[in-house]
């Protein structure tokens, strides 16, 4: 039984795997699950007059969680699995939080404790309830691979990309993905038939999927939104042109072809920096000639220019050395050079985008490099004049 539930545990991502000699309430506390929560209030009393929190937050699959009330009498902690309210029937989760942080967590999802009707909790999970839900669960792959089958047999343009049983499992949640409307009426009555529980269908979006299905990145490490990235923000192409990255799609696409979460990890610290840079769409005007901006360094607070007359040289010039120059023209003087010590980079012949900042390499720069091979005179034999010619 324990160790039916254990592999339950692990393949809804509930829980890492329990070590000997670990209490059951350190096994579900701050685990590899992406939906933890470090709660930093544990240790800190509210005062006496303060009401008691009655809402906990309890985690099912490895991306939904929600919020429920709990009787008063009915005293739970952090790993405690228990039977919620659900429609119709009962669901099994996992207490996730509990207590005063649960004040904060619902504030920071934008949820109002007043205004919501929250669903109860029942109690905790009976021994009964928790193998029936272990069954249901060994169930999931095999129904969507069963219903991935059904789909394409009713020439459905959609993709299910996973499977979600209740835990009573009288009901099951298939999550898919399509570009544009479909009609599922008649999957639903076959999927009813075949596997005789509630369907409910729910499309998701490609960053969604990804999440559940998970893989590897192009960094080489798990992807982020199915390890630890549970909120989706939208990412534009004005957040790589920020960071001075090439517009190139098959670069900053990640596996779900939408723009990759982590090009606004760092957007916010190009911002800040980019506020103190002077404005790129005025020329440097110097005695030497007329400088038109090309490209720059943001991090290393360098810009380049490269002077009308000699196309090609990019000279790196600070953006305060840029500054200075700007106020130079602007009262009619010019210096005479970008810079008294010249930093110059050589432009690739073939390099047509003004975003490319050098971080591109070919890629056959893994390639060995192949040897020069050298003409070798050939020696001139002698002919033999007794011998007779072909």
């Amino acid at each position: 039984m324990e160790k039916n539930n254990q592999q339950a545990f692990l393949s809804r991502g509930c829980i890492c795997a329990p070590q000997p000699h670990t209490r059951q309430l350190d096994i579900y506390r701050h685990s590899c699950n992406k939906l933890d929560v470090f709660d930093w209030l544990k240790n800190i009393s509210p005062p006496e007059a303060y009401p008691a929190n009655d809402i906990v937050e309890v985690r099912f699959k490895n991306s939904r969680k929600e919020f429920f009330s709990a009787a008063a009498d009915l005293e739970l902690e952090t790993g405690d699995i228990v039977a919620v309210e659900a429609s119709p029937g009962h669901d099994i989760g996992i207490v996730t939080l509990t207590g005063e942080i649960v004040r904060l967590q619902m504030k920071s999802k934008g949820v109002n404790p007043v205004a919501t009707e929250f669903k109860k909790v029942y109690r905790k999970a009976k021994v009964s309830d928790i193998e029936k839900w272990v069954t249901a669960v060994k169930q999931e792959d095999s129904t969507m691979f069963r219903s991935r089958e059904i789909a394409s047999s009713l020439n459905l343009d959609m993709k299910i990309s996973d499977v979600e049983y209740q835990g009573d499992r009288t009901k099951a949640i298939f999550y898919y993905t399509a570009e544009d409307r479909v009609d599922f009426r008649e999957l639903i009555r076959v999927l009813a038939d075949a596997f005789g529980v509630r369907i409910e269908m729910r499309q998701i979006g490609m960053r969604q999927e990804a999440s559940r299905l998970g893989g590897i990145g192009s960094c080489g490490r798990e992807l982020c939104c199915s390890t630890w990235l549970t909120r989706f923000k939208s990412v534009s192409t004005n957040s790589a042109r920020t960071q001075q990255l090439s517009l190139n799609p098959q670069k900053l696409a990640g596996q779900c072809s939408k723009l990759k979460c982590c090009i606004n990890y760092e957007n916010a610290c190009y911002e800040d920096i980019l506020k103190d840079f002077p404005d790129t769409g005025k020329d440097l005007v110097t005695k030497k000639g007329t400088a038109i901006y090309h490209k720059m360094d943001v991090l290393n607070r360098l810009i380049g220019y490269e002077y009308k007359d000699s196309p090609g040289k990019i000279i790196m010039v600070p953006a305060d050395r840029v500054k200075e120059i700007i106020a130079m023209n602007a009262k009619n003087k010019k210096p005479e050079e970008l810079l008294e010590e010249i930093m110059i980079t050589e432009l690739p012949d073939d390099d047509n985008n003004t975003q490319n900042t050098g971080l591109e390499d070919s890629l056959t720069r893994f390639d060995k490099p192949q040897k020069k091979t050298r003409n070798k005179r050939r020696k001139r034999k002698t002919r033999n004049p007794d011998k007779p010619q072909n």
